[in-house]
């Protein structure tokens, strides 16, 4: 199935569409997405992307919350493709992200330094690091300091 779309799911039959849909299994939507975006900035001639992924993906497989593993999988797709792709890129690997004012945040290369962030501060790190040559080529755990 590629796509679907069902509309008032929240009756019961509905309900059973939709668990019959999720029943089908994971799918990798983001990392074609992925590729999709990497054609295309190739074909327009944009160089540098910022992209967030999860935190996950500094975890072992094997360690990875069961709920998680097939979106950490699809992340890796898409890291994997980043990699890849010849562009400039950041790979953002955020924790949890949390719904809180922006505050100080720190930035360090293959690791995380911490168990949140504000979606502010998350969304600002995304946009000024494309300027920002020297975190390209690198993955970037991002955290709040307090």
């Amino acid at each position: 199935m590629n796509r679907i779309v069902i509309f008032g799911a929240t009756g019961n039959t509905g309900l059973c569409a939709l668990n019959s849909a999720v029943n089908k299994g994971p799918t990798t939507i983001l990392s074609t997405g992925m590729k999709n975006i990497i054609d295309a900035m190739k074909m327009h001639s944009v160089e540098v992307v910022s992209v967030c992924l999860s935190a996950f993906l500094f975890y072992k497989p094997e360690t990875v919350p069961n709920i998680f593993k097939d979106l950490n999988a699809d992340h890796q797709r898409m890291f994997d493709l980043l990699k890849e792709s010849q562009l400039k890129w950041i790979a953002v690997l955020p924790p949890h992200i949390a719904d809180v004012p922006n505050s100080k945040y720190i930035v360090k290369y293959n690791e995380s330094p911490g168990r949140a962030i504000s979606k502010h501060d998350l969304g600002a790190f995304l946009i000024e690091s494309l300027q920002q040559t020297e975190h390209y080529q690198k993955v970037c755990g991002i955290a709040n300091t307090a």
